[in-house]
């Protein structure tokens, strides 16, 4: 009898918990109308925003090894047989791109307008100066600058993204703050979010990062292809104007002496000729690999297909005011009931 009795789970009576909420009723009409109008002053002092979409994903063409999904792969760098990447930058670390001051600055530059045509400015100015606060925020600002140190201004010589000054460092963690992005292991589908105060801004940013991420992988890609582009433009360059310099003297001197019947004036001849025959097939064959070094460069861009465009949002995405009022109301009516019942808990603990 006596395991049964030790054994037996504590219950919570509801009756009782009902009979004490109704009891002191009272008290909650003083607590939850306070809750409620504190924190819908609360929410309804933070500024909402907005948030935009977009997903971009590369072209799918033809391969060699992997079919579709291995060309999918491949556009990132990826080899789906080893599960491996040749790229020094895998896509996965894509989104840590923003952790580079020089392409979050990068962002500073943006044309910007607000919806209403009020804001027409860059991004950056954007940020420093149009941006809605709560009403604490001002007063903790005017503090913050009272303190704020004076000994990092900047580089002297012109911007420079990696050596920012104080102000110019928090307005690109505000630029990292404000955009998200991510890549999907599985399909390479790569997503850009963007949250800004206003809808246009917003949809505005996120086509123009967009932009900078492809440019950005284009540019990464072709890279290599690129370098030896522009080595063989150089060599065909180079060969064009040694082979026009060969023919020229070629032809000169067959003026010179087209009536002269010479052996040593026909040997020179034939020996020039054969200089500028050399120089042709010489030009003929780099221009062939310049040529192919070009088509290397379009098989190397990257192709992207644009799977959902960035649109102007209609509504804010947050704060949720509503919601946030009606979890702080519960919270609160809870934290009153568990006042109320504290006595009656602790005995069952103690018991």
């Amino acid at each position: 009898m006596e395991e049964n009795k030790i054994n037996k789970p504590e219950v919570i009576d509801l009756r009782l918990i009902v009979k004490k909420t109704w009891e002191n009723r009272k008290l909650f009409y003083k607590v939850l109308p306070v809750v409620f109008i504190i924190s819908s002053i609360y929410i309804v002092s933070i500024p909402r925003y907005y948030s935009s979409e977009t997903k971009l994903v590369p072209e799918i063409g033809n391969t060699m090894n992997g079919g579709a999904l291995g060309d999918l792969a491949s556009s990132f760098g990826i080899d789906l047989g080893q599960m491996q990447t040749n790229d020094a930058i895998n896509p996965l670390l894509y989104p840590d791109l923003l952790e580079d001051n020089g392409f979050a600055t990068s962002m500073f530059n943006i044309k910007v307008k607000s919806q209403d045509g009020e804001i027409n400015t860059n991004y950056h100015d954007y940020l420093k100066k149009y941006q809605k606060k709560a009403w604490w925020g001002y007063p903790i600002s005017w503090i913050k600058n009272l303190f704020k140190s004076k000994d990092n201004t900047g580089s002297k010589g012109g911007f420079d993204p990696y050596y920012l000054s104080l102000n110019e460092d928090a307005i690109a963690n505000k630029v990292r703050k404000n955009i998200q992005i991510s890549i999907d292991k599985k399909s390479g589908i790569i997503t850009i979010n963007m949250k800004a105060q206003d809808p246009l801004i917003c949809k505005t940013m996120a086509d123009s990062i967009k932009d900078r991420l492809q440019s950005f992988i284009t540019d990464y890609r072709t890279n290599k292809a690129r370098i030896d582009y522009e080595y063989y433009y150089q060599l065909a360059k180079d060969a064009k104007q040694e082979y026009e310099k060969a023919r020229q003297i070629y032809g000169s001197l067959s003026d010179a002496n087209s009536k002269i019947a010479l052996r040593s004036v026909e040997l020179k001849m034939q020996d020039m000729e054969n200089d500028m025959q050399l120089k042709f097939n010489a030009y003929t064959t780099i221009n062939t690999q310049l040529q192919a070094a070009k088509a290397k460069v379009q098989e190397k861009t990257p192709a992207f297909t644009v799977l959902k465009g960035a649109a102007v949002p209609v509504k804010p995405a947050g704060p949720k005011r509503m919601i946030f009022v009606a979890a702080m109301l519960f919270l609160a009516f809870t934290c009153t009931v568990l006042y109320l019942l504290k006595k009656d808990l602790i005995g069952q603990l103690k018991a």
